[in-house]
């Protein structure tokens, strides 16, 4: 079966998880039966994607239309042979029970088109297991959506033993197609990436406070606010559900062996039924309390390398054991779990020499097996780290200048330099390594003649960028000097863009907040999508925009303005910034990287000599009235005496187009 074939999706399953993937579904355009085992059950999936086509119309990220036309395909069904009739792709979502599974699937290959593809969203169980009860094995593998499906990126498609080539890249195209990431996990591992990577991490942060050797808090603090992850351990226990996580460590234990036997503490609260937020109280209280109060300066070095070691084995064991590469288990763990780095990286900057010799102090300490170091981590931590020497390259296809890229994506086509903030799974949010990056990009794209214009945006649909990537400056601590040159590293970064001699454009789509908005004030025209929403939140956060935002921000909308939107904290939508002067055009969503493409284009073809001049005097004018006049004469007359200016008269004389070459 092609993808041009598939036509009707039929999930099984209307719960959070199914009715969730059901709606992406109908969104990229595909007839979805939704099914479920009574009327009640069915309904109430199909209202929840009812109610949430209704909230992204609301927040302008899709049309009426577009809502009522998904929600026009979507057929929900109670009788399983009703729901399988036309079948081209059948998603399985029950409950996480490898009997309950196969029970399913004894039903629907009754029932199911011979052609039918059979994928399951399980998120740990054996994918061979659950195929061999199928009469296609071939074409069964596992798609696995995060939770929620309509907001995360990541599907892990996961091969069994018997799948095939033919189904792995139909089901990656089908992902891709409803506007997922898909990797591959190309063996069935127990947990797949994300689980092996996150389950034995809070499973170790459990065995740390069962032990003494550290309080709660103090691994919550320093796993949110030292290795910068999206959630303390426990924190993140309780959001997912203790309960669940604990299932899989107990999957994981009778298949992989003693080195994922569940701590007693996560089997306490489970018996007691503490299960994390979905029950009010977990390891936090959520009903009493405030929920997760996580210090922030609690950091344990100790326990960070604890942790860090776990993680590295993890990893190594997924590398090593062929089921995914360092790549994909970083771009995995960082679109699955919002990780800020993935964990090789992350692994690798703490050093795996360091990382070993902390597996095998606990090794000998405690006897127990989740401390051996896999042959391969040892392997890696000898030849210098997962990768090597690290990172990988990025330059023109002619072997031009190159830079490590993690975070920010950069290409030239067309004349156009595009540099594009890659982090969607946290928001396009700006750190001091996406500085970095951004200080290198503009360098690199400045140094390259054959690049007239600069396009900046981010990636994905929900932000240009956020804002400054807060929980990375807290694990720096609240030290003033730190946050000083944080706030100049900033300001010189943005400042390059600002200055650059080529003009700069930046496409806002989503948010654009606080550093994300003073990043944008530094270009030199701004389109934005209707959708768009712009401001400097600082104040309400007890900040002050530090990357140069109180100083441009009134040069482009005047002081006035300026005070307004920064001292308020308030956020604006695209129109109102057009009508204060800091949004050049507005234009639908669906049109802004077509008309952010043809306007930087155009400024491309334009004459980078007097470009330059032009910007020089307009900012030598700022300050200066007699400064600004002066570099405008200069200017004027140097491309008296230019071939672009010959090229430009000449073609105005013949009602030409000109050719300007910048000479």
């Amino acid at each position: 079966m092609k993808l041009e074939d598939v036509q009707r999706v039929t999930v099984l399953g209307a719960g959070n998880m199914g009715h969730g993937i059901a709606e992406v579904a109908a969104l990229a355009g595909y007839d979805v039966s939704l099914r479920d085992i009574n009327e009640e059950l069915v309904q109430k999936g199909y209202d929840q994607i009812e109610w949430s086509l209704g909230k992204l119309a609301e927040k302008d990220r899709i049309g009426d239309d577009e809502a009522d036309a998904a929600l026009d395909r979507v057929d929900a069904f109670v009788e399983l042979e009703d729901a399988l009739d036309g079948a081209d792709v059948v998603v399985e979502v029950v409950p996480e029970k490898m009997a309950i599974k196969k029970d399913v699937y004894d039903d629907v290959v009754a029932h199911a088109p011979d052609e039918a593809v059979f994928v399951t969203n399980t998120s740990s169980l054996s994918i061979t297991e659950l195929s061999e009860v199928t009469d296609r094995p071939e074409r069964f593998c596992g798609m696995h959506f995060f939770n929620p499906p309509v907001r995360m990126d990541l599907v892990e498609v996961i091969s069994g033993k018997h799948t095939s080539e033919e189904t792995l890249e139909l089901i990656e195209g089908l992902a891709e197609s409803m506007g997922k990431t898909p990797v591959r996990v190309r063996k069935d591992s127990p947990g797949f990436i994300v689980n092996r990577i996150l389950v034995p991490l809070m499973n170790e942060a459990a065995w740390i406070v069962e032990s003494g050797d550290a309080t709660m808090e103090a691994v919550d603090s320093t796993t949110k606010f030292d290795m910068g992850l999206p959630m303390g351990s426990f924190e993140l226990a309780d959001q997912v559900g203790i309960d669940v996580g604990y299932h899989v460590l107990e999957y994981m234990h009778e298949v992989l062996g003693d080195a994922y036997r569940p701590c007693p503490l996560l089997g306490e609260k489970v018996e007691a039924e503490d299960l994390g937020k979905k029950t009010g109280k977990g390891f936090y209280d959520y009903e009493d309390g405030d929920g997760a109060q996580i210090p922030s300066d609690a950091l344990d070095d100790d326990v960070r390398r604890r942790l860090l070691a776990v993680m590295a084995n993890e990893t190594a064991g997924l590398i090593g054991n062929d089921v995914a590469d360092a790549d994909d288990v970083d771009e995995a763990v960082k679109l699955g779990a919002g990780f800020p780095d993935g964990p090789a990286k992350l692994a690798d900057e703490e050093g795996l020499d360091a990382l070993v010799e902390t597996l095998d102090a606990l090794a000998e300490e405690t006897g127990e097996a989740r401390y051996e170091a896999t042959d391969y981590l040892r392997e890696a931590a000898a030849s210098g780290g997962f990768r090597g020497d690290g990172g990988g390259d990025a330059g023109d296809a002619e072997g031009g200048p190159t830079f490590e890229v993690l975070n920010v994506d950069v290409d030239a086509d067309a004349r156009v330099g595009h540099v594009e903030i890659d982090r969607p799974h946290r928001m396009n949010t700006i750190s001091g390594d996406v500085l970095d990056e951004l200080a290198d990009a503009i360098d690199l794209l400045d140094g390259d003649d054959d690049v007239r214009a600069i396009l900046l945006s981010g990636a994905g649909d929900r932000a240009f960028s956020a804002g400054a990537d807060v929980q990375s400056m807290a694990a720096g601590g609240a030290d003033p000097i730190h946050a000083v040159e944080l706030s100049r590293q900033g300001q010189q970064t943005f400042g390059k863009f600002e200055e650059s001699d080529k003009p700069v454009i930046a496409a806002i789509d989503g948010y654009c907040l606080g550093g994300g908005m003073e990043l944008a004030t530094a270009a030199d025209m701004r389109i934005a999508s209707e959708r768009s929403e712009l401001g400097q939140p600082e104040l309400d956060l007890g900040l002050l925009p530090g990357w140069g935002g109180t100083q441009r921000l009134a040069r482009v909308v005047g002081e006035g303005r300026a005070k307004e939107i920064i001292l308020t904290a308030d956020r604006y939508d695209a129109e109102t910034m057009a009508d204060y002067g800091f949004v050049n055009e507005v234009v639908p969503g669906d049109e802004l990287d077509e008309r952010a493409q043809e306007l930087a284009e155009q400024l491309a073809g334009g004459p980078p000599i007097a470009q330059k001049y032009t910007k020089r005097a307009i900012h030598a004018g700022r300050t200066d009235n007699e400064a600004g006049l002066e570099v405008e004469a200069m200017g004027f007359g140097h491309v008296m005496n230019t071939d672009d200016l010959i090229e430009g008269v000449t073609a105005f004389m013949g009602d030409g187009e000109p050719e300007f070459e910048g000479k």
